[in-house]
């Protein structure tokens, strides 16, 4: 049956290998593959961490290798170049398999060194490029009438150098964009503050980790998901039009956090690691009636007399269907109370999860079944040490103890554990 396929459905399998090195040795396999290698492969990736190989060749021969097996294709779409662990390439051999290219390519991701540096909005603007995703690389004096991606939809830079300046026009050289990922950039600045401030109309997703900024500014009248992971900020500011559906911090220190009005249509709300002001943030979110998602994990609260109350979230977040809180509960202190009556009809799983284990647990646990009557699934997240004192031991088979009592009347929820 394999003769019989088309010339392009085989053009199709080869570029779903994955590696150049597999394509390569299927191509062999008769004149057929060797045609559909050659004419219909829109897929070629040179990764090192796919084969071992390449860490075999010298430099000047992989640059051989690359340049042989890239120029025996018409058409490609999509090229993969990630040589984390290789030598520095020659800049004009680089230069050679992107001119070589440019034309057909959707797809560009690049990470490799090259002595000079290779200035891929150069080369690569104006073209047909809608993902690009650059690594390890410098950019300066971007054009943005020049340097233009005019149907560019998903931009990532990580660990690239960059000024605030040539940052805010890149996004700016780009008008259909949708999706950016930043990942601890070199943010070079001219004066003692650093500020970035990015604008864009079409902007649906942005993904921020281990960046460090005084300001950082966000204008997305379209923005949809917000990620900030590993940050340090004095300011952050959203300015949309109440779009945003995805909040997620992730280990982020702020001192002025601002999303203003776009928090109207939230639906997944998911805050870790993170110091909380909770009255000024729940002020923050509490027009969200569309919340889905609350997850509020290793939480600190800026004054350990805050409490964050199930009556609160039920009233205010009533299409909620997944919550999830931890409490450390040392010493006593509960900042996640169980006041008032409200039920959280539409919750279905339910995530709980502690620091230091004691008495108090199994009770917080119960108080939460209570108020969920429809739930199916119930995840209890732990932290169990490596050295057991005779005394944590009993407090741990006591806590199993009340928690196989507790769901013998909750048949119908789905219970799991998960410790580090």
């Amino acid at each position: 049956m394999m003769e019989n396929l088309p010339v392009e459905v085989i053009g199709n399998i080869l570029s779903r290998l994955g590696g150049a090195q597999d394509i390569v040795i299927a191509s062999a396999t008769c004149r057929k593959w060797r045609e559909a290698f050659h004419r219909h492969l829109h897929t070629l990736s040179f990764n090192s961490n796919d084969w071992p190989g390449y860490h075999d060749l010298t430099t000047s021969r992989l640059e051989i290798l690359i340049t042989q097996t890239i120029f025996q294709t018409t058409g490609l779409q999509g090229l993969l170049i990630l040589m984390d662990d290789v030598d520095e390439f020659s800049a004009s051999t680089v230069i050679a398999w992107l001119m070589y290219t440019r034309e057909t390519l959707r797809r560009l991701i690049y990470n490799v060194q090259t002595t000079p540096n290779v200035n891929i909005l150069e080369i690569c603007g104006r073209q047909k490029l809608e993902i690009l995703e650059l690594s390890h690389n410098s950019i300066t004096g971007v054009e943005p009438n020049f340097q233009r991606f005019p149907c560019l939809k998903s931009l990532s830079l990580s660990y690239v150098s960059i000024s605030a300046l040539d940052l805010s026009l890149l996004l700016t050289a780009c008008p259909k964009v949708e999706i950016v990922e930043l990942i601890n950039p070199e943010i070079a600045v001219s004066d003692a503050q650093v500020t970035v401030e990015l604008s864009s109309t079409t902007l649906k997703s942005i993904y921020v980790e281990a960046i460090s900024l005084d300001k950082f500014i966000l204008e997305a009248d379209n923005i949809e998901c917000l990620h900030l992971k590993d940050c340090t900020l004095e300011l952050f500011e959203l300015i949309g039009k109440g779009t945003l559906k995805h909040f997620k911090i992730d280990a982020v220190s702020v001192i002025h956090l601002d999303v203003g009005d776009a928090v109207d249509n939230l639906e997944v709300v998911d805050i870790s690691n993170f110091t909380i002001i909770w009255p000024k943030f729940y002020q923050m979110i509490s027009k969200s009636s569309k919340l889905k998602t609350l997850r509020l994990w290793d939480v600190v609260f800026d004054d350990e007399d805050e409490i964050v109350d199930l009556e609160t979230i039920a009233v205010c977040f009533p299409r909620l269907s997944h919550l999830s809180l931890s409490d450390d509960l040392r010493d006593g202190v509960l900042h996640y109370g169980l006041q008032g009556f409200s039920s959280l009809e539409n919750v279905t799983v339910l995530e709980l999860g502690w620091t230091l284990i004691n008495d108090l647990f199994s009770d917080w646990v119960e108080g939460h079944l209570k108020r969920c009557p429809n739930l199916k699934k119930l995840v209890i997240h732990g932290v169990v040490s490596e050295v057991k004192t005779h005394e944590e031991c009993q407090t741990l088979a006591k806590f199993t103890s009340s928690i196989v009592q507790l769901m013998r009347r909750h048949m119908q929820v789905d219970v799991q554990f998960e410790f580090e």
